[in-house]
């Protein structure tokens, strides 16, 4: 099963995106499951795992209620409030619904990455890790000491890291990304999505090959069980459109991967780490 592990719906008069702002143009209008349709065929993506775009609990629900209408979600990351007292009965009742998959970390919109390792949250986190519940952490590059520091605190966790960590591509950064996301590697449950990449490329001027070495540094890290396709759609027509996502991965991956690998990057690593099986979770 071809699996794209990320990718976001919304519908702007539910009034809490308060990233999207009207002079991104490509993407200031709703995007719902049938605007994707054609392009899934067209690449022949079979499932889609549907990711948060806003922090809060009514952006779940509202992907949960789509889930259920769509066969072709087959899971969703939701929001839950780590810092509210009450985490836990967030998650039972999400996880009531068999398409509630985890939850994501929006480590990227803290004013100071460091908050992310405040008491109450490292002790919810350290509760989701010995359950067992899969965990987004969306940061960026100069977030990724914080993010280390967060992995010792709960090494178990079970984690994955979206869009490589963010590493400038428009600027060529490397170091110290490169060498951070190797120490995170390091970590057995700690996996990473081969997505978000056009959008951290300069939008109008990239080339296909400005991604091969981000790319082929995360699957050598990370190895080729660990890592898993997203398009990141709609944030990427910002730069790129789902086509050319796919096709910039494709050429970015080693050329050595075998046509069993090609397929866990494609959907079989995101079925083992968000445990799907059958079309919904666990």
């Amino acid at each position: 099963m071809r699996i794209d592990s990320h990718q976001h719906y919304w519908k702007l008069e539910r009034g809490d995106y308060d990233w999207i702002s009207p002079d991104m143009k490509a993407i200031y209008r709703d995007f719902v499951p049938e605007d994707l349709e054609a392009h899934l065929d067209a690449k022949g993506i079979d499932r889609t795992i549907v990711v948060q775009a806003a922090p809060t609990l009514s952006d779940t629900e509202f992907m949960l209620e789509l889930a259920d209408r769509h066969d072709r979600i087959v899971g969703v990351v939701g929001w839950i409030d780590l810092a509210s007292p009450d985490y836990r009965s967030q998650y039972e009742q999400f996880k009531r619904n068999p398409k509630f998959v985890g939850f994501r970390i929006m480590i990227q919109a803290m004013e100071n990455a460091e908050e992310v390792l405040e008491p109450n949250i490292i002790e919810a986190l350290r509760f989701f890790a010995a359950e067992g519940v899969p965990v987004d952490l969306l940061l960026k590059s100069n977030q990724l000491l914080a993010t280390l520091k967060l992995l010792e605190l709960v090494p178990n966790l079970r984690g994955v890291i979206d869009h490589i960590a963010k590493p400038q591509i428009a600027e060529g950064e490397w170091e110290p990304w490169s060498t951070q996301m190797a120490q995170a590697a390091s970590h057995p449950g700690i996996y990473c999505k081969l997505s978000g990449m056009v959008t951290e490329a300069d939008h109008q001027r990239w080339k296909p090959e400005d991604f091969v070495r981000y790319v082929r540094h995360i699957v050598e890290v990370f190895g080729k069980d660990r890592v898993m396709f997203g398009s990141d759609w709609p944030v990427c027509l910002l730069a790129a459109s789902y086509d050319q996502v796919i096709d910039v991965l494709e050429q970015a991956l080693p050329e050595t991967l075998s046509v069993k690998e090609k397929a866990a990057v494609y959907g079989g690593n995101a079925m083992t780490f968000y445990r799907l099986t059958g079309g919904t979770a666990e």
